[in-house]
């Protein structure tokens, strides 16, 4: 079966794909509109449906993840959010904890602190100001949807990067009114708690949530607490305006194992190396971070504008030698406007924003002493500046077909101030910048059905992660790409599709390299990234059983093809990371009387190198889970949540190096067998 895999190639799926999306075409109906917002609904904030209908102009790849989807299992990390967006790999390290999150082949070489995707939380930048970023402060459970915008299709925000943006909106007193107890619990020790509180009186409105997280966790030394809290007030000034403040907190403790040899992980996965007790290893972060946003609408466009400050202070033995010691904090504003300008008698949207972030990180560097600090060793202020202006252009050629022009550049400084001095002053600055243009279009063919295309450039300074932590590479150039898009998505009937195929010329992409048993990170000269992505929604079966009944199957495919362009040292070799084929499909039964269940599938039919050179790989796995569930009614509903059920030992995360050998510790297996439940209630 892996030799077949490793046989099928992007032309042949791209056929597949036009077959897909040919087969529904059909005469134009009605093109794709955006509704007025609702007297009960947030302006600041709009419902997942008119999320849906904007997001869906974009000439490019996104998606649009409603709750609805994730609560109904247990809804722990990122990762249960994103599984069925193809395009994605998400994957947890150990519960929660450090997430590797990629897009489109985006920050590979990291699986820590991601970066090549700019996280949001109500189109507020988590992200911090030099582009790196963590996902352990957003908890599923307070999440109402989530957008996905992949590539340079997430010029909405400003962002230019291979990855694009994840923006996480939260419900507000007017989405989701009333109280809201849920309990989860489950193997490994597992506990969850949420308690939720929202309402809508004239004017104002509230939501606020707080969330309890427990497990001992699936291997040793991986214990965790998480305490969060998330919430807003919105205040509306007649129907035309609303401001909305933004709050959030966290205090997280996540105990952190080793990661193992390929034949460790394999034979005992719930081991970690001796180290990790005698350094403590850890992560504790202690978040806060609050922002507003106002908006106003008229009758020619919407205007949008918000500020934010964010700190965060993060105690992280990272090894039994090294403790890391960070107080950072993030701020900046934004201003958007988008409207419809009639242009030679044609409908005319435009898109103007500005973005400012800024950001100071006072580093220090210890040896660990048993988990305490111990010798300094560095010593650093890392200030980030970043300036970002951008606009787009739809031009309605007719009523059905659209021509979009995009523009955004940006401004960005990285200034590193050496406070230790004993090993000499590597102090530096450094300024980047770019220009990135956009060319689509996008043929709304038939009633809620359209095909897309486009070609974007993207541009990505790199962070302090690489450009100066404990030592410092201020030699690096910003990566660059080209990406070229051609997709569809749609519904009819029964059926829902998405699907989109793109093509990526990478110069300078940020990789590891060797030199005289020193690894470093280097500019590779060229790269390719090139890619498959379908989606789909089908329900098969009505009215089998009993009626009003349905079954229903999803399924997300991912092809990824990332690898050098005649490399000087890894010639036309893989880029390490990620698998080249990844299959998430659920198939589930619903009852009209409000219970369901089904079995679903995650499979990597074809391990992936782990290191540049292409010398060790991950294995192939497939696991098998099953969800069910009942729907009380009067608010009641409840779940039981089975994973890798049949107890697959399998990798789910790696780190990646330039070249690796059998005794490299780079593999992060997964959990083993385990059954969730929960509880929810809303009155």
């Amino acid at each position: 079966m892996e030799h077949i895999m490793s046989r099928i190639t992007l032309p042949g799926l791209l056929a597949v794909g036009l077959v897909v999306t040919s087969a529904h075409a059909q005469v134009v109906t009605q093109p794709i509109t955006v509704t007025a917002t609702a007297a009960d609904e947030s302006i600041t904030v709009p419902s997942a449906e008119e999320a849906r209908l904007r997001i869906e102009k974009t000439a490019g790849g996104v998606d649009v993840v409603p709750a609805g989807e994730v609560r109904d299992g247990r809804a722990n990390a990122v990762k249960d959010i994103l599984d069925y967006v193809p395009g994605v790999f998400a994957q947890s390290k150990y519960g929660q904890e450090d997430s590797r999150l990629s897009i489109r082949g985006s920050g590979l070489s990291r699986t820590f602190h991601l970066r090549g995707t700019r996280i949001l939380r109500d189109g507020i930048p988590i992200t911090d100001a030099d582009g790196a970023g963590d996902t352990m402060e957003i908890d599923p459970l307070t999440v109402d949807y989530t957008e996905i915008y992949k590539g340079a299709n997430a010029l909405q925000y400003g962002a230019s990067l291979l990855g694009g943006a994840v923006n996480f909106v939260s419900p507000t007193g007017r989405s989701d009114p009333g109280f809201l107890l849920r309990q989860e619990f489950g193997s490994f020790d597992s506990l969850r708690t949420q308690f939720a509180a929202g309402a809508a009186t004239g004017n104002f409105d509230y939501y606020v949530t707080p969330t309890y997280s427990h497990s001992s966790g699936f291997r040793d030394h991986t214990g965790q607490d998480y305490k969060r809290l998330n919430g807003n007030v919105g205040y509306r000034f007649g129907d035309g305006a609303e401001t909305r403040f933004f709050l959030s907190a966290a205090d997280i403790n996540q105990k952190i194992p080793s990661s193992l040899t390929r034949a460790q992980a394999l034979s005992n996965p719930r081991q970690t190396a001796a180290t990790s007790f005698t350094g403590n290893t850890k992560r504790d972060i202690e978040a806060l971070r609050g922002a507003n946003k106002t908006t106003v609408l008229t009758d020619s466009g919407e205007a949008t504008m918000g500020v934010f400050l964010a700190n965060k202070q993060l105690f992280h033995p990272l090894s039994s030698a090294i403790l890391v010691d960070n107080d950072e904090t993030n701020g900046g504003g934004f201003l958007r406007w988008t409207g419809d300008l009639e242009l030679a008698g044609h409908r005319n949207e435009v898109t103007l924003g500005a973005n400012y972030f800024a950001g100071v990180n006072h580093a220090k560097v210890f040896a660990n002493a048993g988990g305490d600090r111990g010798a300094l060793s560095a010593n650093s202020d890392q200030t980030s500046v970043t300036t970002e202006l951008y606009g787009e252009n739809a031009f309605y050629v007719v009523p059905e077909v659209a021509l979009i022009a995009g523009l955004q550049g940006t401004l960005a400084t990285r200034d590193y101030e050496d406070k230790f001095l004993s090993n000499g002053n590597q102090s530096f600055e450094r300024n980047y910048d770019s220009v990135n243009p956009k060319l689509g279009a996008r043929w709304d063919y038939a009633l809620q059905q359209q095909a897309f295309a486009n070609l974007s450039w993207s541009s990505e300074p790199p962070p302090f992660s690489e450009l100066g932590t404990m030592t410092v590479q201020n030699n690096l150039r910003s990566q660059e790409s080209k990406t070229l898009e051609v997709g569809a998505r749609g519904s009819r009937g029964d059926l829902a599709w998405d699907a989109a195929v793109y093509y990526a010329w990478i110069q300078n992409e940020l990789q590891f390299q060797t030199v005289n048993s020193t690894t470093s990170v280097f500019n590779a000269d060229r790269t390719v990234h090139q890619g498959l992505e379908l989606g789909g929604a089908w329900t098969a079966l009505r009215d089998s059983l009993s009626l009003g009944d349905k079954t229903a199957l999803r399924l997300a495919y991912t092809f990824s093809d990332f690898r050098f362009d005649n490399d000087a040292v890894y010639r036309d070799n893989d880029i390490p990371g990620a698998p080249r084929h990844l299959l998430r499909a659920e198939l589930r039964y619903s009852h009209a009387s409000g219970w369901y269940a089904g079995p679903n599938v995650e499979w990597v039919p074809q391990g992936y190198y782990v290191d540049n050179a292409n010398s060790l790989k991950t294995p192939s796995y497939a696991l098998l889970g099953a969800k069910a569930g009942y729907d009380f009614g009067g608010g009641l509903k409840a779940f039981i949540d089975g994973r890798n059920l049949l107890d697959r030992t399998y990798i789910s995360n790696t780190g990646v190096a330039a070249s690796a050998t059998a005794a490299s510790a780079l593999f992060n297996p997964g959990d083993g067998r385990a059954v969730y439940a929960g509880i929810e209630y809303r009155w």
